[in-house]
């Protein structure tokens, strides 16, 4: 069903986003309904979430943005982002289908609780960001109808560019708090094992610590010194384009989270 947005979605932009929209959010919807049976499914089997490797964190990581979409999505001049996310969440679905995804549970040793809930968080703040990212990329196509083409900008369905940028800017605020909690999360699970594991130097603490400061300065940028428009935006798709491009080589790389 991503697939079948993702061509519709080509459709749209081929029209200039001037027909409605209600057919790209039911034929997401529909995906969501499956992907939401497959990951209870895959829960009860496993009886935790479903967050123990690569390939349960990016499908996790997905739903999360498929979720996003939906809920946000019910409110009409704010449907279109779906045209842009279909592609995103189809190739992303694909690549969680590689060979070698679904084996090895990670973080083992940490209580269950702790290690299903630090998994659960982190994977919603990234869904956040990746709102964050499409938004932004939105953002980035009316900005450049308004600068050549007034007459297409003024047609289009798209939000307007002071609608777009709040919404990266809540999406922001709204992963950074979820991926704030997570890692708080995994410090006290860890914290509660007897003989916890020397963690200090693990890369994908490192890199979360990296992804942290990263989103923090973006907002902080934001929010005090006014840094908005196509700057702002552009520091939202690269942020998520550097998530997206590291996430699996840290994880394979940290004995923590993908022990042998």
């Amino acid at each position: 069903m991503y697939g079948v947005g993702a061509a519709y979605a080509v459709f749209l932009w081929r029209k200039g986003f001037r027909r409605d929209n209600r057919v790209i959010y039911l034929v997401l919807l529909s995906g969501f309904l499956f992907h939401t049976i497959a990951m209870f499914k895959r829960g009860l089997s496993l009886n935790h979430c479903p967050v123990s490797n690569l390939y349960e964190a990016t499908s996790f990581a997905l739903w999360t943005i498929v979720t996003g979409y939906i809920v946000i999505g019910a409110f009409r001049r704010v449907r279109f982002l779906g045209a842009f996310a279909s592609p995103f969440l189809f190739a992303l679905g694909v690549f969680a289908l590689m060979p070698g995804l679904d084996s090895g549970p990670a973080a083992r040793g940490a209580p269950a609780v702790w290690t299903s809930l630090h998994a659960a968080v982190t994977s919603l703040s990234y869904g956040a960001f990746g709102l964050a990212c499409v938004a932004a990329l939105m953002f980035i196509t009316q900005e450049r109808n308004l600068k050549f083409n007034k007459l297409q900008a003024f047609l289009s369905l798209l939000p307007p560019v002071q609608r777009l940028e709040m919404i990266i800017g809540r999406a922001l605020v709204s992963g950074f708090a979820l991926l704030t909690a997570g890692l708080v999360l995994g410090a006290y699970g860890l914290a509660q094992l007897k003989d916890p594991p020397n963690y200090h130097f693990d890369p994908k603490i490192i890199w979360s610590c990296m992804v942290w400061i990263m989103y923090g300065s973006l907002i902080l940028m934001r929010w005090k010194y006014a840094h908005g428009g196509r700057r702002f935006a552009l520091g939202a798709i690269g942020s998520f384009a550097f998530v997206i491009l590291t996430f699996w080589g840290t994880n394979v790389l940290s004995p923590l989270h993908h022990p042998q």
